[in-house]
């Protein structure tokens, strides 16, 4: 049985990822003050950031169309049995039922859904993992099974300059918003329950990046090996610096550079900053 992979724009796989793993992706789309742009194809991080810098108008996001799935799907059915679709956590984004809704209504192809309750570089991770599963032949129910395993263990933690362009956005509380606003905290997020929440409270960025740390110390100190994945906002320089002095700090843990959209950076905001990893073995460690 053939298996297709399918992800979305917000998994934030270069084309030369998605072209090396034969992963096909569904672009997402960001409003801004001079139209509506598919990200990763009609704009790219850093234009969509400096366009926003200069605006008065507060960017929005959308997903994809139905008949964007429905197309794709069509299209995959001449060559292909069977369709595995990651998608960003379906408490954020109608996509991930999009995505099934599109595929019951598809025949000579089945349409499997798996929902990463996340978004960014590790929605992309699962991506490229069930690509290189289905490469090598492995059945449906395996590839799932092994993308559960990794939801396990993953874990993603992220910081934010401004907690305004979530609350706005409608994916954080206005209560939590407000408290962080009020007390000009740094809070640490992270994914509960398919949603973000605030992980703890803290004082400044440094502290709170500081904290990240640890949290990765915790599970570096557990596993043989650890991938991970530094994620910025508009800000290369200092997620490498980051990220050299993470590698510096834990050799068992191998590390990636990635980037948070024009999508998820609407709703995190210019400046944010995340980490993600998971256990791997020797032979899977890196993409």
């Amino acid at each position: 049985m053939s298996i297709a992979v399918v992800t979305d724009s917000t998994a934030y796989l270069s084309p030369e990822e998605r072209k090396k793993y034969n992963i096909f992706m569904i672009p997402l789309s960001v409003t801004l003050e001079d139209g509506v742009y598919e990200e990763e194809i009609e704009i790219q991080a850093q234009e969509f950031y400096d366009k926003v810098r200069n605006s008065k108008v507060f960017p929005k996001t959308s997903q994809p169309p139905i008949g964007k799935f429905v197309e794709l799907f069509e299209t995959l059915a001449k060559d292909y049995d069977e369709v595995i679709c990651i998608h960003l956590s379906s408490g954020i984004s109608g996509t991930f039922q999009s995505a099934l809704q599109a595929g019951s209504m598809v025949e000579g192809i089945v349409v499997h859904g798996f929902d990463s309750e996340i978004s960014c570089a590790p929605q992309g991770y699962y991506a490229i993992q069930a690509a290189k599963m289905a490469q090598e032949g492995k059945s449906s129910s395996e590839i799932l099974e092994k993308l559960e395993e990794i939801k396990r263990q993953m874990r993603a933690y992220f910081i934010v300059d401004d907690l305004s362009h979530l609350q706005r956005g409608g994916r954080l509380s206005s209560a939590a918003a407000l408290v962080g606003g009020l007390l000009q905290i740094k809070p640490v997020l992270h994914f509960e329950n398919k949603v973000i929440v605030p992980f703890e409270k803290i004082r400044t960025k440094k502290k709170a990046l500081n904290r990240v740390e640890e949290l990765l110390a915790q599970d570096a100190a557990k596993y043989d090996r650890l991938y991970s994945m530094v994620i910025h906002a508009n800000r290369e320089r200092e997620a490498r610096e980051w990220m050299a002095k993470l590698q510096e700090k834990f050799p068992n843990v191998a590390f990636s550079l990635s980037y948070f959209g024009p999508v998820i950076g609407t709703h995190l905001g210019e400046g944010s900053l995340g980490l993600g990893w998971v256990p791997v073995s020797e032979e899977e460690q890196g993409v």
